[in-house]
């Protein structure tokens, strides 16, 4: 990851962050859109869920120019999706309700290479969370 592309991400990202409760649950609407058979995965309080999310996003994003303390985050993310039934395809579902997500946060805000930088990172960051699910 390039730090423009690292810019890029960090940069958004505090505008969505200012908007969390409300992206959040965008995020689940698009996402359960996209797939209705991810409902299940989500047994809890929804917005204690979108707050949880919102807090994990955060940390990583903010975490992008350390990937040494990065990266053991993302592994133990990855075994414990993996032990909450998360599969492979899920990822790039996921991804795509983020990026969608974002479009609809940012508005004119996510250009071409705001959309770039974070398909790169999110793809980064889900290969981690894959790699350490078939790992364990």
């Amino acid at each position: 990851m390039s730090p423009d592309t690292i810019t890029l991400v960090q940069q958004s990202w505090a505008q969505v962050a200012a908007i969390a409760p409300q992206a959040a649950a965008l995020f689940y609407q698009n996402l359960f859109n996209a797939d209705p058979t991810l409902k299940p995965l989500f047994k809890g309080d929804m917005q204690a869920q979108g707050h949880k999310l919102m807090q994990m996003i955060g940390a990583a994003v903010g975490k992008l120019n350390d990937l040494g303390t990065l990266v053991p985050i993302l592994q133990g993310l990855g075994r414990r999706h993996r032990d909450y039934g998360v599969q492979d395809a899920h990822y790039g579902t996921v991804g795509g309700a983020l990026l969608l997500t974002l479009e609809q946060g940012l508005g004119e805000g996510f250009t071409p290479d705001v959309r770039a930088a974070w398909t790169e990172v999110y793809g980064v960051m889900a290969q981690v969370m894959k790699d350490a699910a078939h790992a364990a």
